[in-house]
Formats: structure tokens, sequence, C-alpha cells
């Protein structure tokens, strides 16, 4: 068996499972901000849902990742830092979905704090993909 194969799997799966981590996470917060504007008699904002696609990105990072390269190495540690990074990118969604439905302000600071928790994917896919 090769061993590169294995990398080429782990690039898309440890993304892929931190994708859904972030996602999850993102989730649980939106629909429990919405619940809490349908009690209160607020319009509960729909760019909630923004928080919790934003981790789906790093799925792609893996699968350009995955096609780019056929090393283990890069693909097991390119796939853990594209995964933490979306559950992270996941965690700061929810609580960020929180804050918005809350307040009703801030979009802009909160997508830029998500935005670069996103960075660190795309610093481990482009700087990896050199190693071919």
């Amino acid at each position: 068996m090769d061993l590169g194969l294995l990398g080429f799997a782990a690039a898309l799966s440890l993304a892929g499972v931190g994708s859904a981590l972030g996602m999850g996470i993102a989730g649980q917060s939106a629909i429990g901000a919405w619940k809490k504007c349908f009690a209160n008699g607020k319009p509960a904002p729909f760019t909630l849902i923004v928080f919790v696609g934003a981790p789906l990105t790093q799925v792609f990072y893996g699968m350009i990742l995955m096609n780019a390269s056929k090393l283990l190495s890069a693909g097991i540690f390119g796939g853990l830092a594209m995964g933490a990074s979306a559950m992270m990118q996941g965690k700061a969604g929810a609580s960020a979905a929180d804050a918005l439905a809350e307040t009703g302000k801030g979009f802009t600071n909160y997508i830029m704090v998500v935005g670069l928790i996103e960075t660190v994917a795309l610093f481990a896919m482009v700087f990896l993909m050199g190693t071919v």
C-alpha cells in the first residue's frame, strides 16, 4: 500500500471533521440565538447563517491539498491544521451569532475575526502545496 494515499485521504477527511464540528458548534448557537429572538418577539437575523457556514470552506481547502500533494505528512498535518481552523472558526462563530442576535450590532467585526481564523487554513494549504 502506498502511504501517500493515506495523506491523500487525511487531507480531506481531517479538514472535513473539523468543518463538521465547527458548523455544529456554530449551528447550535445560532439556533439558540434565534430561539431567544422568537421568545422575545424580536426579528431573528438570518445573517447568523454566515457564521454557521464559515467552517465549510476548509473542506474545499482539504480537497485542493488532497489533489496537489500525495505526501502522508502533508495530508495529515495539513488536514489537522485545516480541521482545527474550522473548529475554532465555529467556536468564534457561535459567540458572534449570540452577540449579533442579542445586540443587532457588530457583524463586520465578528466576520473579520472569523476571517482571520480562516487564514490559518489557507496558509496551511498554500505552504504545504509547495512541498510537492
